[in-house]
């Protein structure tokens, strides 16, 4: 299997993130299990090593420059499918608390093997996003909430912003088009709460134009959000 390791360090240095060896051989090991599981499970269309390098693990570490996550602070990644980009920023700030949410037991049985290989340890949640919003351990108790390729932006509020606490941040990674999505959803965010918006454009390597929607949360989330999640798709806000 192709080495990554200095492909890995170089781009994300080109984008002001520091990659040390001992945390490039966690990257290597991630993509050689992701491909591995990927045979049965069908975790990611992208399986070219280089490609795994841009448009997984260095997209995913965009957040950090971006966002600047406080030291300890509690990330979500909802909807986190194959661990991006949740299990990334833990790998390189170990000092996140991180949490993967995820509908399917069998994604979260390939990132909790993931974790024990790579000695890297994050909690896996298996819940819907509307259900964890309601849930009182969880509803507004993160310092930081992402996602990344889940749904519209109107949409995606209703899903993460009730997660988020008081003075917290929902960051939607995006890809061209950003802007677009951000004006349907300024209905959403004034109703559940988010508000002080930023759209951070970056530019990977080849791949082309990114945005990552940072909302700073600076009202709780009203009682009755997030709705069912037939009605949250069917009735966007």
């Amino acid at each position: 299997m192709e080495d990554i390791r200095q492909k890995l360090i170089i781009q994300a240095k080109d984008m002001g993130i520091k990659v040390t060896a001992e945390q490039a051989d966690k990257f290597q090991r991630y993509m050689e299990l992701l491909l591995e599981w990927n045979e049965k499970l069908n975790l990611t269309a992208i399986t070219e090593p280089g490609e795994i390098v841009e448009k997984h693990f260095i997209d995913s570490l965009t957040l950090l420059p971006a966002c600047r996550p406080k030291e300890g602070g509690k990330l979500l990644d909802v909807g986190t499918g194959a661990g991006f980009p949740g299990i990334p920023l833990k790998i390189v700030r170990p000092d996140l608390q991180v949490t993967l949410l995820d509908g399917s037991n069998k994604r979260l049985n390939f990132l909790s093997q993931l974790c024990g290989e790579l000695s890297t340890e994050c909690r896996c949640v298996h819940k819907r996003a509307e259900e964890a919003g309601l849930d009182k351990s969880m509803r507004e108790s993160f310092d930081l909430v992402t996602a990344r390729a889940v749904a519209q932006l109107r949409i995606l509020c209703e899903y993460c912003l009730p997660l988020v606490k008081m003075k917290g941040f929902f960051v939607a990674m995006k890809g061209p088009g950003a802007k677009d999505e951000l004006s349907e959803a300024k209905n959403a965010l004034k109703i559940l709460g988010g508000d002080r918006i930023d759209v951070k454009q970056i530019q990977l390597p080849t791949a082309g134009e990114r945005n990552l929607i940072v909302v700073r949360k600076l009202s709780f989330t009203p009682k009755g959000y997030p709705r069912h999640g037939g009605t949250i798709t069917k009735h966007p806000l």
